[in-house]
């Protein structure tokens, strides 16, 4: 699949069996989605543009770099929420706007329901940070209104995907290119990510 890129690092495959185990506690999801999202995070910035600064060290002057791109995390609510802090980790000056969705159990499409981004773009790059690209429906709605918002380069990065959402992504919006740890088999009948690791938000929050 075009522009999908699924992580090859070791560190990334072994967290993420970790997550998938049903006796993870919350506390453990939590390191463990803050961890990966940082990781993930790292290998879809490889191209952050940059820009050559001069740095006084204790012996002499030499050239350096610093980051010429002004990047913008998205988390969709409420599961989003955990891949931040892990991203910070590497850009702690990144801005955060919160898009709140939520997914209609009978019809299996997103609603929105809360909306926090600024008037006017403020960032050259947008990373939407959701760790279950399942249906598709909420990552497909969260780029259709950062498009109509006027962002001009945004990128998913998500934790595990099913072929059926990947593929709704990129039959609307062929140019956003994703960044997961894994895909996985299919989706169920309740829209579920198979084998998946349940529902993210549940057991980050302990509400499962």
């Amino acid at each position: 699949m075009s522009n999908v890129f699924v992580s090859q690092h070791p560190l990334v495959a072994h967290k993420l069996s970790v997550l998938r185990d049903v006796n993870t506690n919350p506390q453990k999801f939590r390191e463990l989605v803050r961890e990966l999202g940082a990781l993930l995070t790292y290998e879809a910035t490889l191209d952050l543009a940059l820009r050559p600064i001069e740095v006084q060290t204790p012996m002499t002057k030499t050239g350096g770099k610093h980051l010429a791109d002004t990047v913008g995390l998205v988390p969709i609510l409420r599961a989003g929420l955990g891949m931040v802090e892990g991203v910070w980790e590497l850009m702690p000056s990144s801005q955060v706007w919160h898009i709140g969705l939520y997914r209609d159990e009978d019809t299996l499409k997103p609603v929105e329901y809360y909306n926090k981004l600024p008037l006017d773009p403020t960032v050259s790059i947008c990373l939407i940070l959701d760790p279950m690209l399942a249906t598709g429906g909420s990552a497909v709605a969260t780029i259709d209104i950062l498009k109509r918002w006027g962002a001009r380069k945004i990128k998913f990065v998500g934790l595990i995907g099913a072929p059926e959402g990947i593929a709704l992504v990129q039959q609307h919006h062929p140019d956003v290119p994703i960044h997961l740890a894994a895909i996985d088999d299919h989706l169920n009948e309740n829209g579920y990510i198979v084998p998946g690791l349940g529902d993210a938000g549940d057991r980050q929050f302990g509400t499962a």
